[in-house]
């Protein structure tokens, strides 16, 4: 099982159809599927900016604004399946389902090291896929990563957050970035994913 992380600035590009057709007809029981925040994030940043409030609510808006793109994602295509935790993303790669995690479920009430800027949803996704012990995550971005080929370089293009490389580092998985106009690649190798096996 692969976790796939849509990056927010597809959230209107021309390409979002054709990555979601893909994952919705190949992706059954073999991938998770993360959002960004898109320009819903955007607004959080700038109503911060406008007034001041502190990043553990800032934190909480963005987790909300990836829970709008997982809601916009399954109106787009409904045979994606929105879930918040865990239990239910083995449930839904058990059934041959496509689960969008929704990380509303993680909203925080005090602060800690993962309450600021510093991490995003990239870092969330890479997280997830830690914890769920896949095989790998791919992001998908709206830059194509022509010689860039490790996180520490995407980090430091200023293509992932600040937190991601560190992670990475310690990360146990494949990490691959796709160019946002190379959907045919994961429609090639989607067939090939073993599906998802029950965690004993």
């Amino acid at each position: 099982m692969w976790v796939v992380k849509l990056g927010g600035a597809m959230n209107t590009d021309a390409s979002l159809p054709e990555w979601l057709s893909v994952l919705s007809r190949h992706g059954g029981g073999r991938v998770v599927l993360v959002s960004g925040g898109g320009s819903f994030a955007d607004e959080v940043r700038h109503t911060q900016a406008h007034w001041g409030f502190h990043d553990l609510a800032a934190h909480n808006m963005a987790l909300l604004a990836m829970a709008q793109t997982a809601f916009m994602y399954q109106a787009m295509y409904p045979t994606l399946r929105i879930v918040s935790n865990d239990a239910d993303i083995h449930q839904a790669l058990a059934r041959s389902e496509v689960p969008v995690w929704s990380p509303h479920a993680s909203l925080s009430e005090q602060v800690d090291a993962d309450t600021n800027w510093d991490v995003t949803s990239d870092s969330l996704a890479l997280s997830l896929a830690q914890r769920l012990q896949a095989h790998g995550l791919i992001l998908v971005k709206s830059f194509d990563p022509i010689g860039l080929t490790t996180p520490a370089q995407w980090g430091q293009a200023g293509w992932v957050d600040a937190r991601f490389s560190e992670l990475a580092r310690e990360a146990t998985l494949d990490i691959t970035l796709l160019f946002k106009g190379r959907w045919g690649d994961l429609a090639a190798l989607l067939p090939a994913m073993p599906s998802h096996m029950p965690v004993a």
